[in-house]
């Protein structure tokens, strides 16, 4: 490939670097620094608002590990698809409310607004800030990895180096790079500059995965050639498998119904919320996400999972074909193979472009997450620390845990290279949904009900959050591998999504409390609900950041 994916990275990177700086300048302009850092002063429009949603929660893992998952299982793993629909209805039913009662009082986390309405708990705020952090570290940890990997890809050939006696290897440069550029520019430009290069890691992410799919397709020899070779295979792949086998109906519609609703109201997708410049954007944006999303998701991950088990065939005794390490490798290798041989020297150029695509899906997920937890950092802890901070001083703190946030990451993944570290990493990732799902009960009531007390908000969350933890494999570092809790969870983990089983226990626990608790008071309840209902004037109610 020559010097083609230096090239094309570097004026990938220069790019996002740029827009970093752009987002700095706008900002510069802004009258209320800590909003305009976090929240781009609450104007982002369709395609921004549109593309940020879907670059954030097309991760690394939707783009390389879910393929892998079509790969060695077949059909099954697709139902797992229907999460999409789920969470644009979702985006369509609680978005609006969210971003202009956030408007209305000046939120700017998710615990703003549930702090408010429950009483200013410093309890709940707290509550909350942890789940959102539970959601945030691992994602940041694994999606900082999958760009190393990335990374390794666009450049295979490069032999690693010895630096002051620890081998240095293209993933472990490309970890490094991409770290740092992350970490610049959401540093630099705050909001603005993450919601910008979303736009252009949005863009290349979703041409990448119709593309992906369509050369597969042509490879087998278009679409009648591509579904003879596929019905070709194991009648096993082509079937959903009864429980308590993995990707089994209950399982897959737990988790579409609970999990795609948990990576909505996680803080880095509730913050678009506040951002979004009006309802008609966020209307907009559930049509787009409903309607592009699952086309890219049919074509780069279905169409490229299952057609590459047709191309790359396992071996005899299920082990993978040779060039094939891993199951999340196909994307990687269908590109690299098919593109130059079906495109020529295009297809050497597309295979760069692809690539840096698909670091694309990574670098997205972990802008946002970063720039999420400095805002949960700065203002569910430090102002509450520190509450006659000002602006500038918050807006710092929360660029110096971006900072820690980005070395701590980078320094797990160097340190899990060879260990299990990462691996048990990957599994508190698969947990990070089941922790966010926590907070649909109480938003649903504080958005729509208004029937919860302050009381049972509490019980709810810890009760939720204690099933999760009882869960593999949290639970068996708690309990021990072999304890008959962690065995009893472990089979029920297999048959629900862990998040759901949470989350129906907190919804006991919080209306059963609720029941025999005091709620807020009715004047306080009435003025949240007239904030809720009615559309702020464009100018006499614009947020005034709250000190």
């Amino acid at each position: 490939m020559d010097y083609i994916p230096h090239i094309t990275l570097v004026l990938y990177l220069g790019g996002l670097l740029t827009l970093g700086i752009l987002g700095l300048l706008k900002s510069r302009r802004a009258k209320h620094a800590e909003a305009d850092y976090y929240l781009a002063s609450r104007g982002q429009g369709v395609l921004t608002t549109s593309l940020t949603i879907m670059a954030t929660y097309f991760s690394g893992f939707a783009i390389l590990t879910f393929p892998g998952w079509v790969y060695g299982n077949g059909v099954p793993p697709m139902f797992y698809a229907l999460n999409l629909p789920v969470a644009a209805a979702a985006i369509y039913i609680l978005g609006n409310p969210i971003r202009r009662i956030g408007r209305k009082r000046g939120y700017i986390t998710p615990a703003d607004m549930i702090a408010d309405y429950y009483g200013d708990s410093q309890f709940i705020r707290g509550m909350v800030a942890f789940l959102g952090a539970l959601y945030v570290v691992p994602y940041v940890v694994m999606q900082v990895k999958a760009g190393g990997i990335l990374a390794q890809g666009l450049f295979p050939d490069i032999a690693s180096v010895t630096l002051l006696g620890q081998e240095l290897t293209m993933e472990n440069a490309g970890v490094g790079a991409l770290s740092l550029i992350t970490m610049t520019y959401v540093i630099v430009g705050g909001m603005r500059s993450v919601a910008w290069t979303d736009v252009l890691q949005g863009l290349l992410l979703l041409s990448a995965m119709l593309l992906s799919g369509v050369v597969l397709m042509h490879a087998l020899g278009g679409p009648s050639g591509y579904f003879k070779e596929v019905s070709q295979l194991d009648g096993q792949l082509l079937t959903m498998p009864d429980a308590p086998a993995k990707f089994n109906a209950w399982h897959a519609v737990t988790f579409c119904a609970f999990a795609s609703l948990a990576s909505i109201v996680q803080p880095a997708q509730w913050m678009r919320f506040y951002a979004a410049r009006d309802s008609a954007t966020l209307r907009r944006t559930a049509i787009a996400f409903s309607t592009i999303l699952p086309i890219c998701f049919i074509f780069g991950v279905f169409l490229v999972g299952l057609g590459g088990r047709a191309l790359y065939p396992m071996l005899a005794d299920g082990s993978l074909p040779v060039g094939l390490t891993n199951p999340d490798q196909i994307v990687v290798r269908v590109i690299q193979d098919l593109f130059p041989e079906l495109l020529g020297t295009v297809g050497v150029i597309l295979v760069s472009l692809i690539l840096v695509a698909v670091m694309a899906a990574s670098m997205s997920t972990a802008d946002s997450n970063l720039h999420a937890l400095s805002a949960v950092a700065t203002r569910d802890v430090y102002h509450q620390l520190r509450p006659k901070a000002g602006e500038k001083e918050r807006t710092w703190f929360g660029r110096a845990v971006i900072v820690i946030a980005t070395l701590a990451a980078a320094g797990i993944t160097y340190a899990g290279s060879g260990t299990n570290l990462l691996d048990t990493i990957a599994a508190f990732f698969f947990l990070a949904m089941a922790f966010s799902a926590q907070l649909l009960p109480i938003t649903i009531d504080l958005l729509f009900l208004r029937r919860g007390t302050k009381a049972g908000a509490v019980a709810g969350l810890v009760a939720g959050m204690i099933v999760v933890f009882l869960f593999p494999p949290l639970g068996a570092l708690l309990f021990g591998e072999g304890s008959a809790l962690v065995s009893g969870t472990g089979k029920l983990k297999a048959l629900l999504d862990v998040g759901f089983c949470g989350m129906v226990v907190n919804t006991i626990v919080f209306v059963f409390v609720s029941r025999f608790t005091t709620p807020p008071d009715t004047a306080h309840r009435e003025a949240f609900a007239q904030d809720l209902r009615n559309q702020p004037q464009l100018k006499a109610d614009l947020p005034i950041s709250k000190q």
